[in-house]
This record gives C-alpha cells, sequence and structure tokens, in this order.
C-alpha cells in the first residue's frame, strides 16, 4: 500500500476501504447499520404478501415477517395488519437464515415494547388500554401488545351476563398479576370502575348537605327499603321513610328506574353512605289533622288493623288513630272483632291530639247520632259510613257505659 492510499481522505469517510492489492475499493459494510439479534428496529414496508411482509430497516437485505410473527392475534391477513409505506418496529429473530434472509417480528417487538410500558403501569398502580380480541371460557382476551386476560367477574363491578358485546371494545384496565416467565397478565376493569366510582361518590358527598333536596333514579329495591341512584352513587331509603302511609314492601310504592325527588336526612362520609328520604319531600298528613281537626270532631276512616287491644283506624292517607276496646260499643267487648273488620268504613270521634308524638285517640262508642262529620282536606262532605250504633247488636242490651280501661304499656302506640 502506497502513502498516498494511505493518506487518501476518502478512508476517513468511512465508505471505501483498501482492497487486497492495495487498491480503494467501496465500503459498502460500512454503509449497513449493526444489528443484533434480539435486537428492536425500525423499518419501512415495502411488499405484502399473503404469508409475509417485506421491511426495508436499510440493512444489506430485505427483512422478513413471517404471518405468524406480525401479531398476537391468531389467523391474521397480513393486508389487514399492515400496508406499504407503514413505518413499523420490529424485532431481529434471525440475522440471516438458512436461506439467508434477516428474520423480523412485528409482534415480538411489540410485546418488548409493551411489556416495558405494562411493568411501568403495574409498578405505579397506573390504568392500561386494551381492545377486546377474543372471548374466551371465563373471560376475555384483550390485545396490549401482549395478551392480557380479563376475568369475567372483573368486567364490571356488576356481573355480566354476555361477554360477547365487548368484542372489540377498548376496555381501560389495571394489572392485578404480571408474570414475565409465563407471560402472563391479568386484568381488572372492575378496579377502574371501581376508582372510578370512589372519584364520584366524593365529589357527590362533598357537594351534599343534610336538608338537600336532589333527584335520582331507583336503582334496586330491596326488602328493608330502596336504594337511590345520584348520579355515580346509591343512597338508601329506609322502608320507614318511604311514605307517610304504612308500607309493606318498597314495591308497593317504587319501581326500578323510577325518577324520584328525595331529601337527604344523614351523610355517613368517613362510610360513604347517604340516607334518603321519599316521604320528607311529600305533604305531612299530620299537618293536615293539625289544620283540620281538633278534639271532640267526628272524623270519617277506615279500620286498617283489628288487634286483641282494639282497632286502627286511618283518618287520612299515613295517619292511624287507635280505638281502644273499651272505645269500641257502649257494652263490654270481649273481642275487637265483634264489633269492626278491616276495611270497614266507621265514624270515629277524636279524642286526643298528641302532636308531639303524633299520636290519635278515637272513639266509636262516643259518636252520638247527629253529630256533624268532619269532611276531608278537599272534600265537601263524607261519605255515609257502616252504622256501628248500638241498636245493631240484638244478641245483647247495650250494656252501661263503664269507665275506659287504661291502656297496656305493652300495646302499641298510635301513629
Amino acid at each position: 500500500m502506497t502513502n498516498d492510499t494511505i493518506n487518501d481522505p476518502r478512508l476517513e469517510e468511512g465508505v471505501w476501504t483498501t482492497g487486497p492489492d492495495g487498491e480503494l475499493i467501496p465500503d459498502y459494510e460500512s454503509t449497513f447499520p449493526t444489528i443484533n439479534e434480539g435486537e428492536v428496529v425500525n423499518g419501512t414496508v415495502v411488499r405484502v404478501d399473503k404469508d409475509e411482509v417485506l421491511v426495508d430497516i436499510g440493512y444489506k437485505s430485505e427483512g422478513v415477517i413471517p404471518v405468524s410473527e406480525l401479531s398476537i392475534r391468531r389467523s391474521v391477513n397480513p393486508a389487514d395488519e399492515v400496508s406499504v409505506g407503514d413505518e413499523i418496529a420490529a424485532l431481529v429473530m434471525t440475522k440471516e437464515d438458512a436461506e439467508g434472509r434477516l428474520i423480523l417480528s412485528k409482534k415480538r417487538a411489540r410485546f418488548e415494547i409493551a411489556w416495558k410500558a405494562i411493568e411501568a403501569a403495574y409498578e405505579q398502580g397506573e390504568a392500561v388500554n386494551g381492545r377486546v380480541i377474543e372471548v374466551v371460557k371465563g373471560g376475555l382476551i384483550l390485545d396490549l401488545g401482549v395478551r392480557g386476560f380479563l376475568p369475567a367477574s372483573l368486567v364490571d363491578i356488576r356481573r355480566v351476563q354476555d361477554l360477547d358485546e365487548y368484542l372489540g371494545q377498548e376496555l381501560r384496565c389495571k394489572v392485578i398479576e404480571l408474570n414475565r416467565s409465563r407471560n402472563n397478565v391479568v386484568l381488572s376493569r372492575r378496579a377502574v370502575l371501581e376508582d372510578e366510582r370512589k372519584e364520584m361518590r366524593q365529589a357527590i358527598l362533598d357537594r351534599l348537605n343534610p336538608g338537600d333536596v336532589v333527584e335520582g333514579t331507583i336503582s334496586n329495591i330491596v326488602d328493608f327499603g330502596a336504594f337511590v341512584d345520584l348520579e355515580g352513587m346509591d343512597g338508601l331509603i329506609h322502608i320507614s321513610e318511604l311514605s307517610w302511609s304504612h308500607v309493606n314492601h318498597p314495591s308497593e310504592v317504587l319501581e326500578i328506574g323510577q325518577k324520584v325527588q328525595v331529601k337527604v336526612l344523614d351523610i355517613d362520609r368517613e362510610r360513604q353512605r347517604i340516607s334518603l328520604g321519599l316521604k320528607q319531600t311529600q305533604t305531612d298528613p299530620w299537618q293536615q289533622v293539625l289544620e283540620s281537626y281538633q278534639e271532640g270532631d267526628v272524623v270519617q276512616g277506615t279500620v286498617t288493623k283489628v288487634v286483641t287491644f282494639g282497632a286502627f283506624v286511618e283518618i287520612l292517607p299515613g295517619v292511624e288513630g287507635l280505638v281502644h276496646i273499651s272505645e269500641l260499643a257502649q257494652h263490654h267487648v270481649e273481642n275487637p272483632r265483634e264489633v269492626v273488620s278491616q276495611g270497614d268504613i266507621v265514624n270515629v270521634r277524636i279524642l286526643e291530639v298528641d302532636a308531639e308524638r303524633r299520636r290519635l285517640s278515637l272513639s266509636l262508642k262516643r259518636v252520638e247520632d247527629g253529630m256533624p262529620i268532619q269532611p276531608k282536606p278537599g272534600d265537601e262532605a263524607a261519605p255515609p259510613a257502616i252504622d256501628l250504633s248500638e241498636d245493631v247488636f240484638t244478641e245483647e242490651p247495650a250494656a252501661p257505659e263503664a269507665p275506659a280501661e287504661p291502656a297496656s304499656e305493652e300495646e302499641p302506640a298510635a301513629e
């Protein structure tokens, strides 16, 4: 090699090298990037065939991606995955196979990139996004660049009946289990939804105060009450707060999906629970009693319950009074059912109004002929009632009026 050759500036540019005889020849090898197996490289799709894809990564030969290495999906059509001109990342599987070809894998490059992102999300407790690509026994498979398994029990807060409706949807999930050696990723969408609901619940709790009247939707009905969806958080109306009248079951007055106005009775911010009242948004019938009636008035009502110590009579919706057994008739009564039955319409006299305890004491025997009957609020006159005067009882003469027997302490108070 001559000194002129050694000092040739073209050698410094790295595109020329010396041949076996000392002459300068183009250094093609130096123009190609250095690649190693397992490395992720970037390239451009130059051809798409039915069983493989050719990619130009700037190497001495084009890389080949077999169809099996295109996607984690099974039985894919290459044309559905890539198009000519697409810029993609691919992992170098083999620099030269038996035919001297450079073998690449798009799915493995995506796997490597995705796995790092999944690991970071798992460590930081963040959510990841993936599209549902399969419905399998027990859950869903999501494409995260890695196959992620979402168990059916963790798809939603409530049990999902039809998983097929999620196929093709993009879901946001938390990674709850990760095992690189087994390529195992277990997801939970329910955890994301619960976090979102927790934030919504807190926002609702922050803006509500006892006494507020809000609108909600009946979301569930149970034996002890009804749950109301307040746009992201359920509050409970206890059965005792549904109506001023007695309610045997919440389904008597409400149905799922019904819109209701409810009053906030109490808020347990620590346990994130809201107690609601429905009857508080309705007119209190006791106020009507105080405004319309007074002691001594004769009113008409319906016998709602007959018990051993007397009978309960409803004089207004939601307002019942007790007719003690001693006030049922002028004669001695052994069994209240001798005098009245459930459903009877009767005229009763108001003996006492206890507004503070919301109790009424009533009498049947003190209603005398000719006494005017006070109409119900909004009514002009009361319809005729069952005649329970003493001449109805022909089997036994009327007994002299006896002093009223005191109510037992075990007798429930009339509401």
